[in-house]
């Protein structure tokens, strides 16, 4: 036993054997030191980013030539814009104003073989407010040769005013005659009222697809929706 084994450790079982001993070192700080630097550089990204974000906002609000709204949310006034003023065509785009249905005259006609369906699809139209005029069969050009659920005609004032798209709107899937067109009208010796008569008039054939007139409530939405391009590209007034 060396004499600088301190007392009681002598033995085998206390001997150190082996050409390797441990050695004594500070811990390692690269890899805290490492994640410091990426931690300061996503602070300062972060920074930098938000920085250049408010440059282009402010800057985009001093570059507005007073042509266009800026971008603040501000609609631009009806009075600015070209055409304003202008009255829309109804046979060119969507009305801003549809006719009430019982400024509408509509004269019903049977292309089918069902007998009494033009008087029964009268008195339906006639319980939504339309006023109706001739209540018929349909001529021999059209008898039995209307496949659609229905086929509506009237004259240029029936388009223009939005008349043919009030009517077709009781009735999905509906076809529109082209162009100026228009069923017989009435019988002689049948009168028509005056005040009804003056106003614009539709056709409304019944065709082999006819099963029932659209719901009320289905036949508002399509009114909306005839509605709806008007109303979304109405601006406040200045």
């Amino acid at each position: 036993m060396s004499m600088l084994t301190p007392p009681g450790m002598g033995g085998k079982k206390n001997r150190v054997t082996g050409d390797r001993y441990p050695r004594m070192r500070p811990p390692r700080r690269r890899r805290r030191t490492v994640a410091v630097a990426l931690s300061t550089l996503a602070v300062l990204g972060l920074v930098g980013t938000g920085t250049l974000q408010l440059i282009r906002v402010f800057s985009a609000d001093a570059e507005g030539d007073g042509t266009r709204p800026a971008a603040s949310g501000v609609r631009e006034c009806a009075t600015d814009r070209p055409g304003a003023g202008e009255e829309t065509e109804g046979a060119s785009g969507p009305l801003a104003e549809l006719p009430e249905p019982k400024t509408i005259t509509v004269n019903v006609y049977n292309a089918t073989a069902r007998t009494g369906l033009a008087q029964q699809t009268a008195d339906a139209l006639a319980e939504r407010g339309f006023t109706i005029g001739t209540v018929d069969n349909a001529p021999e050009e059209l008898d039995g040769k209307v496949a659609a659920p229905g086929l509506l005609m009237g004259a240029a004032d029936a388009q223009e005013s939005g008349a043919l798209a009030v009517v077709g709107a009781q009735l999905a899937g509906a076809e529109q005659a082209e162009g100026d067109a228009a069923a017989p009208t009435a019988p002689e010796g049948e009168e028509q009222d005056e005040e009804a008569a003056a106003g614009p008039q539709v056709d409304f054939v019944i065709g082999e697809g006819f099963k029932n007139l659209s719901a009320p409530q289905d036949a508002a939405r399509a009114l909306e929706e005839l509605r709806k391009p008007a109303e979304e590209e109405t601006a406040p007034d200045c």
